[in-house]
């Protein structure tokens, strides 16, 4: 006989009347010296199958080790249930004991856990309801992911980990190196000699895979990534992982519009995904965290986002009457509370903001004829604030030169960039979506440290 998930078990009704094994963990037992019952999870859905032990046919020594954590194999006849709650159960005929969780050591007990505690046992948390919920939605968010662009045409392109460029100045970046801390070797003028590292430069692990992609787009049309980055930034806050995952398409001959409709449509679709194939983990996550959750979820779906310049944002933004905590005027990189207002009180949908000043873009972006603002578009959610950001690529050879001198980039470090606005240079577009804050945004959680399996934040690398 071969194991039948718990969620085919409770979705298959031609499963009933017949003799199924049930494989998983023990999340509760209770019962009397007549009948004791078992809540057993394997991960494959939110509920629990109910294992009903006649007492007549089990000893109690038998049943001892059957504790919560512990875990066990039973075989037996799938009934429909006559309790509430659950609309079949097993009906136990023989237990195998896989391994048992001692009562007293075992973290997970059947009580209320703080997520502040369930982070601190990382190694455990994703067999509770809350993070086994979040990481399938994690799972089928990621799926969707590469089924919207293998359906529209895209290649998945694998950009390099290490590299030895820092796309636009993003953030503090790890060092990569085989030299010896301890003993570094050095130049005459006494700096660290990296001629004798592994690859004979310094080297870091990226924070995007961006620039590769647009060498991908110029050869493949349309590529899109998708792969953890890495920031070196001492941040605690709710927002921040050392360690994430980002989505990068890039797309030859997309213009700033074209852009802007491949971005929502590619964050409606995921979203959607989610409600059509996870509605039992979001509405537990609904349920326990944030009520407004299914709600929200539609709205994005079913509604267009709005489309302003940053002008006429900053614009009602200074009208608004509003207090902010960091004063808003052109010029100013908008922060998450003016993002937000926009969204959530302003307009009441989404938004996507473009025609940034150049001033606080990165050196790729297009420039406008006005001289003073970029193609650049940004993707503004409730709760979230930015959840994607873009823009449309300087294709000027001449005009990308002249913004990398005026930034004092290194050239050594671009000239391979440069190379695809020589040969044969076109249009192009694209963004980058933090998968997290996406993830963040459809299951209501609040900290990004709950929506990724392992976070790596400053102190924290156990596992």
């Amino acid at each position: 006989m071969k194991r039948t998930k718990v969620a085919d078990l409770l979705k298959d009704s031609s499963l009933i009347g017949t003799e199924v094994e049930a494989k998983g963990w023990v999340r509760t037992r209770r019962g009397n010296k007549h009948v004791q019952f078992v809540q057993l999870s394997d991960g494959s859905t939110i509920k629990n199958i109910q294992i009903v032990f006649d007492m007549a046919k089990f000893s109690d020594e038998e049943l001892k080790p059957v504790t919560t954590g512990s875990s066990i194999c039973v075989k037996g006849m799938l009934v429909e249930s006559q309790g509430k709650g659950q609309t079949c159960e097993v009906q136990a005929e023989s237990l195998k004991v896989y391994g048992t969780a001692d009562v007293e050591s075992y973290p997970l007990q059947k009580k209320g856990h703080t997520l502040e505690f369930l982070r601190e046992i990382a190694h455990l948390r994703p067999r509770t309801n809350t993070f086994g919920a979040v990481l399938r939605v994690r799972s089928a968010l990621a799926f969707a992911i590469h089924k919207f662009f293998n359906e529209r045409g895209f290649q998945y392109l694998h950009t390099p980990l290490i590299t030895a460029s820092d796309c636009e100045g993003a953030g503090a970046m790890f060092q990569v190196t085989t030299l010896d801390l301890n003993n570094l070797p050095k130049t005459e003028d006494g700096k660290t000699d990296y001629s004798q590292d592994f690859f004979g430069k310094p080297t870091a692990l990226t924070v995007s895979g961006q620039l590769e992609g647009e060498l991908g787009a110029t050869a493949l049309g349309e590529i899109y990534t998708f792969g953890p980055t890495f920031r070196a930034e001492n941040s605690n806050t709710p927002r921040h992982l050392s360690e994430f995952w980002m989505i990068e398409p890039e797309m030859a001959f997309y213009d700033i519009t074209d852009n802007m409709d491949l971005a929502e449509e590619f964050v409606k679709y995921c979203i959607n995904y989610a409600l059509e194939h996870c509605i039992d983990d979001i509405t537990f996550l609904q349920d326990m965290y944030d009520k407004d959750l299914i709600e929200r979820l539609k709205f994005v779906v079913e509604n267009d986002f709005v489309r302003l310049t940053y002008g006429e944002g900053v614009k009602i933004l200074e009208e608004s009457g509003k207090k902010f905590e960091f004063p808003v005027h052109w010029g100013t990189d908008l922060q998450s509370e003016h993002e937000r207002y926009l969204v959530e009180e302003h307009f009441k949908k989404p938004v996507i903001l473009t025609d940034y000043p150049k001033e606080i873009k990165a050196f790729y972006m297009k420039q406008n004829e006005d001289g003073k603002t970029v193609r650049a578009m940004d993707v503004l959610f409730p709760h979230i604030g930015e959840i994607i950001g873009g823009s449309e690529r300087e294709e000027n050879y001449d005009k990308l030169l002249a913004r990398i001198e005026e930034l004092d980039i290194p050239m050594k470090d671009m000239w391979w960039y440069l190379d695809t606005r020589r040969f044969g240079s076109v249009p192009h577009s694209g963004f980058g979506l933090g998968f997290e804050r996406l993830v963040l945004f459809v299951t209501g959680m609040t900290n990004i440290r709950d929506v990724i399996p392992f976070p790596r934040t400053p102190g924290k690398a156990e596992f």
